[in-house]
């Protein structure tokens, strides 16, 4: 990854960021809120040795007492001085909790020595501090006098303190503040592009076409609307998404020039991916244009097409392909257009079995004779097999991704399973893409511009559909099924 694709990941991703910081601060203010506050008193000694005279022996005489004060640091902090605090002044503490308040810290180059007592109470901190003074002196002049010696060899006295500081020395809130928003800001960042190093779905046009190794011949943006209105049709004639459903037409239509699509089947590589409304849709525009068009609902698995379009479907394709039915006695006009749409018909326990029949060879023949394009509906192609055997019969496939949510592995996967058929991928579809300002014009879209009114106007009615799953329209055009039976009405 490049620096530029490092700082799109951050900023796709931004709200990570913001939430990390908002907790990390968060938890430092908390800490210096309950945290109880804690005061020191530090206290200074000076380590000298007993030498003979003489720069030599003056600078030898230093480097022991420079040796001996990183010993007397241990000692300062030891049981040893700690018990002997305890047995000879009244704290109110055992040796360990005296020892734990005692710190020591050699002064670097020097034969400085110094002792920090720290305590929640800050006379009771300057009283541990009086009392190691004293008994440190006292410890080391006994441990340093030889037998039979009335002088040490090392003597230490105090030069500064006790001294006791008036604030606190914790909490520091100004400091837990900074480290917290540092803290937050690092682990947002590294979240961010943690996530983004891992995230394989599909989310630009380039990465789709590199992945399926097709050509793109669309962009649907993401519409809020489209949840309770997936159909281009009344107000959405005027919406971004018509329009990219009017260029995914015109780029559809020079896709082969020498060779005009007729038939063609609209598929994804996983549910919920737009496939249904992608493939309704571009019937819509197609009809609109004055091409006389037949969906085929082809999805046997979960067929929502009619439901779509508000149409009876519990008759239809799989009738005709068990020869129940005849093909005009289901075949159904919409809205008095130059729309017409098969359903999908009862649910049959073996789809992949009618779709791959030479039946339904014949009936795309028949239908390609009769109409000007045929579009079929299928199911994806990665969890099941039935999209494969139809594609290989048409003209050409769409393949739709999702963007943010088809992934790299499912893209590649579908079309594979085409090219495994000898089936042609005429082109990918990126499905609820972003809508960046500027990315998007259409032309009749404001009051008092001139609108064309669209010649498609459904026959809005209520049907009874005992069979067929309702569905919920997920935004932009995914589809959810959530029950099945009872009333529909679009």
């Amino acid at each position: 990854m490049e620096l530029r694709d490092y700082l799109d990941a951050v900023r796709k991703r931004w709200w990570w960021v913001v939430a990390a910081v908002t907790v990390a601060v968060g938890a430092a203010m908390l800490v210096n809120a309950r945290a109880t506050p804690q005061y020191a008193t530090s206290v200074t000694f000076f380590v000298s040795t007993s030498s003979g005279q003489g720069a030599v022996a003056a600078y030898q005489g230093g480097l022991f007492s420079q040796q001996r004060v990183k010993s007397y640091s241990g000692l300062l902090t030891g049981d040893r001085l700690a018990g002997t605090v305890v047995s000879r002044h009244s704290l109110g503490l055992t040796p360990g909790e005296v020892q734990a308040r005692i710190s020591a810290r050699p002064v670097p180059d020097t034969v400085l020595l110094q002792a920090t007592v720290t305590d929640s109470s800050p006379s009771r901190s300057e009283q541990i501090a009086g009392a190691v003074a004293r008994e440190f002196v006292d410890l080391v002049q006994r441990l340093e006098t030889s037998p039979g010696s009335d002088e040490p060899a090392v003597s230490v006295e105090v030069v500064a303190g006790p001294l006791l500081h008036p604030d606190p020395v914790s909490p520091q809130p100004a400091r837990n503040m900074g480290l917290g928003l540092f803290i937050g800001l690092l682990a947002g960042v590294g979240l961010a592009l943690l996530r983004g190093l891992l995230d394989t779905t599909v989310r630009t046009v380039e990465q789709l076409q590199d992945v399926a190794a097709a050509a793109v011949l669309g962009t649907i943006p993401l519409d809020s609307t489209a949840r309770r209105e997936p159909l281009v049709i009344g107000r959405q004639t005027h919406s971004a998404r018509a329009e990219a459903f009017r260029q995914l037409r015109t780029n559809l239509q020079f896709a082969d020039v020498d060779k005009p699509i007729r038939s063609l089947v609209v598929t994804s590589a996983m549910p919920n991916e737009g496939k249904t409304t992608t493939a309704t849709n571009l019937a819509l525009t197609l009809a609109e244009a004055g091409s006389s068009v037949v969906l085929v609902e082809a999805d046997l698995r979960r067929p929502q097409a009619a439901a779509y379009l508000d149409i009876e479907g519990a008759v239809g394709l799989t009738n005709v392909l068990a020869g129940q039915a005849n093909l005009d006695d289901v075949l159904q006009v919409w809205g008095g257009s130059s729309l017409t749409v098969l359903p999908s018909g009862f649910i049959p326990p073996n789809p992949s079995e009618l779709l791959g029949s030479q039946q339904m060879a014949d009936l795309l023949a028949s239908l390609r004779a009769r109409f000007d394009v045929v579009i079929v509906d299928t199911a994806p192609l990665v969890p099941v097999t039935d999209a494969a055997p139809v594609a290989a019969q048409v003209d050409g496939t769409i393949l739709v991704g999702r963007c943010a949510k088809t992934t790299e592995a499912h893209l590649r996967a579908a079309a594979a399973s085409l090219r495994a058929v000898d089936a042609r991928l005429l082109g990918c579809v990126l499905n609820m893409a972003p809508h960046r300002s500027g990315s998007y014009h259409y032309y009749y879209h404001e009051s008092g511009r001139r609108r064309i009114k669209n010649p498609i106007a459904p026959a809005r009615q209520r049907q009874v559909h005992p069979t067929y799953p309702t569905v919920a329209v997920t935004a932009s055009g995914g589809e959810e099924p959530v029950a099945t039976g009872g009333v529909k009405t679009l």
